[in-house]
């Protein structure tokens, strides 16, 4: 065998046992949520036990196992101080800042019982505030709901002082009884987010 064929392979042996003793290619260590691939990862909409933990660690107040906008704003700012990826998702390297362990498949739940058109439009409200109050203090929280409808959907005291768990839950039962009218512009989801406040014109409405 030629000479530069055989260092060719003793070269290409070399990097090949390298990769096998490093694991396989590096993963950037700065990264906020994409690194060890068979890792949990939880981002905005997750629900459960390791939600708890990581706003426990965050100091997040009240600690409701739900990652929602409050969350994600506070992963960033601590992300932001540890130089990592600010993306607002808890991957393997936030976690570990985080001084977590790695997250259970199972304890981890995605958040999917708010339909689509509902998550448009509480962004579009709201920008998916759950303490969000519109500029006259009529329309309050996620989903911009007028007292007297939350009401009558079951809900007390302060829309925007309720959990998001129990916004999400009242205003998927407004959408069952009423569809997106209740929203007015935001029912298109393409309006801006205060667009549909004068829509909101009985106490029936959200």
């Amino acid at each position: 065998m030629p000479p530069i064929v055989q260092r060719s392979l003793l070269s290409l042996a070399v990097v090949m046992a390298t990769a096998l003793v490093c694991g396989g290619p590096a993963l950037a260590d700065n990264s906020g949520g994409a690194s060890a691939a068979n890792e949990v990862i939880l981002k905005r909409g997750d629900r459960g036990r390791p939600v708890e933990k990581v706003q426990s660690a965050l100091g997040i107040q009240p600690v409701d196992g739900i990652f929602g906008p409050g969350t994600e704003r506070a992963v960033r700012r601590f992300q932001r101080h540890k130089g990592l990826v600010v993306d607002g998702v808890v991957g393997p390297q936030t976690r570990k800042a985080l001084g977590l362990k790695p997250f259970r498949t199972r304890a981890a739940r995605r958040g999917g019982r708010v339909p689509l058109v509902l998550r448009r439009i509480a962004e579009c409200e709201s920008g998916g505030d759950p303490t969000a109050v519109s500029p006259d203090g009529r329309y309050r929280g996620k989903y911009q709901f007028a007292r007297g409808t939350w009401r009558a959907m079951g809900g007390e005291g302060d829309p925007a002082d309720a959990p998001e768990w129990l916004q999400d839950r009242l205003a998927v039962k407004l959408y069952r009884l009423r569809g997106t009218a209740p929203w007015g512009n935001c029912s298109r989801t393409g309006a801006s987010s205060r667009a549909s406040v004068t829509a909101h014109a009985t106490p029936s409405s959200a």
